[in-house]
């Protein structure tokens, strides 16, 4: 089923169930998957779908911490509901464990010594990464990867 297949479905579903917050992030994603498509003049396949997604979320997070910081803690709740949808149509994301032995690999093949080579790194990390992990997770690992190599 491709996504906007079970984005129809799922929207079905949430109107069914009277499921606001659902049906309103629903229509956000489809919304920002037909503007894609139309900026492409093309349909979407699986990867770019999916960079679109992690791009929601990333949005959704730097909204929730904003929130946070500035005591709106109605606002950083609604977000998080939203945030928890979006993530339902990512592939599972990696954890900081995953992403370190991939860094590791991609390290030694690059001969990283230190926080100098995080360019080299990420450069050859990220297109293997890309849609499988939170790229702030992903910097973090690196930076301490490399920290420690030095």
């Amino acid at each position: 089923m491709s996504l906007l297949e079970q984005l129809n479905e799922d929207l079905k579903q949430a109107m069914k169930a009277k499921d606001e917050v659902t049906k309103d992030t629903v229509r956000l994603i489809k919304a920002a998957v037909q503007n894609a498509e139309i900026e492409k003049q093309a349909t979407l396949d699986d990867t770019s779908a999916n960079e679109l997604l992690a791009r929601m979320a990333r949005q959704y997070r730097e909204s929730i911490t904003m929130y946070r910081d500035n005591a709106r803690e109605d606002l950083a709740t609604k977000e998080e509901a939203e945030l928890s949808v979006v993530l339902g149509y990512l592939p599972e994301q990696l954890g900081a464990d995953e992403i370190l032995a991939m860094a590791k690999t991609v390290a030694d093949e690059v001969g990283a010594a230190g926080p100098g080579d995080k360019g080299k790194l990420m450069g050859k990390l990220m297109p293997q990464l890309r849609g499988k992990a939170d790229g702030a997770l992903v910097n973090k690992v690196v930076e301490e990867l490399l920290d420690s190599l030095a």
